[in-house]
């Protein structure tokens, strides 16, 4: 079953060009969703739709199997958002910015302290959030969109602003909502990392047109993207030399050696021409294209 489902979905600002076209987008429950793209792809004009934020013009959008217009209310209780830039109470404090929201929503109040556990915010005391550097204001965002234990969330650049640190810790926070709490989740960034690390679907938008949907595996496998061998050696620059006198284009990367080279008979030959060089090769390991280079290729193509 599909959490978020649209149907031939468009859009226009104007008369000019569409900046949507016929989108299908597919979310399955229970997963974390990947939205890639281009800035100006048509990302956020997607996730405004989908929450109402914009009026829809042309196709179709149900949200937990339901029709998003006739259900408005009953879909917006049960779903979280950050989208773009953090909006909060810069004269109030973290907790009373959430009090605000827990009297709205008429959540428990031990809900409040919760969240800001969660997010890394429960030491903020009477700071004002005016003061607060931008990735802890993104981090706030992300306390009120849980604070009501939504079944969906929709966040856009959930990680902007936030220092390596944060990244990492924001990340795992996100794997285990939806590992423990099977959270659905939509995730739009341009850390494509991060989103290779965390997403279990993704969808890549461009020019306002759906380029991939699926499982990370499938996008792997239908872009057939060339595999890349990495030598780890005694002696890496002689072991590029080894490999410019075979006609192969390799390069270093933090002493590391990565090569284009296709099949195990040549793999096995080069490892036999080091052998007999004096080199010794610690570890062969080939793998597939990252995420970014498909993407890429995907958006170049």
């Amino acid at each position: 079953m599909y959490c978020i489902e649209t149907n031939e979905l468009s859009y226009r600002f104007s008369e000019t060009e569409p900046v949507l076209h016929q989108i299908d987008l597919q979310v399955p429950e229970g997963s974390i969703y990947g939205f890639l793209g281009p800035n100006g792809a048509g990302k956020t004009t997607t996730l405004r739709l989908i929450l109402g934020l914009l009026r829809k013009q042309d196709g179709q959008i149900r949200v937990f199997g339901k029709p998003f217009a006739p259900n408005r209310l009953e879909i917006l209780s049960k779903t979280g958002s950050l989208i773009e830039a953090p909006s909060v109470y810069s004269q109030l404090t973290a907790r009373e910015n959430l009090i605000v929201l827990q009297k709205i929503y008429q959540c428990p109040e031990n809900r409040i302290q919760e969240v800001l556990h969660l997010v890394g915010l429960s030491g903020t005391g009477s700071k004002k959030t005016g003061q607060f550097s931008l990735g802890m204001k993104q981090r706030l965002s992300i306390a009120i969109a849980l604070l009501h234990n939504p079944s969906l969330l929709i966040l856009d650049e959930p990680t902007n602003g936030l220092d390596p640190n944060g990244i990492l810790e924001m990340r795992e926070m996100l794997k285990t909502l939806n590992r423990e709490q099977g959270i659905t989740m939509v995730i739009s960034s341009h850390l494509l990392p991060e989103v290779e690390k965390m997403a279990t679907h993704t969808g890549i938008i461009h020019k306002g047109r759906m380029l991939f949907q699926g499982t990370l595996a499938e996008l792997q496998l239908q872009q057939q993207s060339q595999e890349v061998t990495l030598f780890s050696t005694s002696n890496p620059a002689e072991t590029v030399s080894v490999m410019l006198a075979n006609g192969l284009m390799p390069s270093m990367k933090e002493q590391t050696v990565l090569v284009l080279v296709s099949g195990q008979e040549a793999i096995a030959a080069l490892s036999r021409q080091l052998f007999e060089r004096g080199i010794d090769v610690y570890q062969i390991h080939t793998m597939s294209n990252d995420l970014e280079s498909i993407f890429i290729d995907l958006v170049k193509n």
